[in-house]
């Protein structure tokens, strides 16, 4: 592949088979991200809850 070949255009999905082979998409990135970020989430608030609850008890002297 010659160094200006990426100007033609023409080898784009041969480019994409051996050049980015194996490596993570930025959307299949971001989607991950957000997911991870999603569950990173759901078990702060799980957390956060569970705090609060123990906190309640507590002042309440477990009469609940």
């Amino acid at each position: 592949m010659g160094f200006l070949s990426w100007l033609s255009g023409s080898n784009d999905r041969g480019l994409a088979d051996t050049t980015y082979s194996g490596r993570e998409s930025a959307s299949d990135r971001a989607s991950r991200k957000r997911r991870e970020g999603h569950q990173r989430s759901i078990a702060k608030a799980a957390a956060e809850a569970e705090r609060w609850e123990q906190q309640d008890r507590r002042r309440f002297g477990g009469r609940r």
